[in-house]
């Protein structure tokens, strides 16, 4: 029997909640997983601009999801949770990384996806009006 504590929290992070992430990403309208780099690393794109909205990396023994954010956002999300950092190996003001280590909620995980899915989706072209 568990106690809700430590153990359970890191049993729930890692490999396993990343895939189950990924799964969740694919929900995303247009989404697809992607292997750019071939080491493992998964970005999940938008299938219209191929925009990169999630990546799922491994740096040392850490998971990492690397998430686009608005700049606010970013400090709240910092501020909030120690285990999202400044992005790694991207900008640093745009993106954070979340540390797949099962200490930050699902719900909050599941907001930063949504919030970095709408940040990279294909923009709405305006027509120009026919002159006349």
């Amino acid at each position: 029997m568990t106690d809700g504590g430590e153990n359970d929290r890191r049993r729930h992070g890692g490999a396993a909640l990343r895939k189950k992430l990924i799964q969740h990403c694919l929900t995303f309208a247009g989404a697809y997983e992607d292997y750019p780099f071939g080491d493992g690393t998964a970005a999940l794109r938008h299938g219209g601009n191929r925009r990169i909205f999630a990546l799922f990396l491994k740096h040392g023994a850490r998971e990492l999801l690397n998430l686009k954010t608005e700049p606010f956002n970013a400090l709240y999300w910092r501020d909030k949770f120690p285990s999202v950092i400044p992005g790694y190996h991207m900008n640093k003001v745009h993106w954070n990384s979340v540390v797949l280590d099962g200490t930050v909620p699902d719900d909050a995980i599941r907001e930063m996806l949504d919030e970095s899915y709408d940040l990279t989706r294909p923009k709405i072209r305006k027509r120009k009006a026919a002159r006349p």
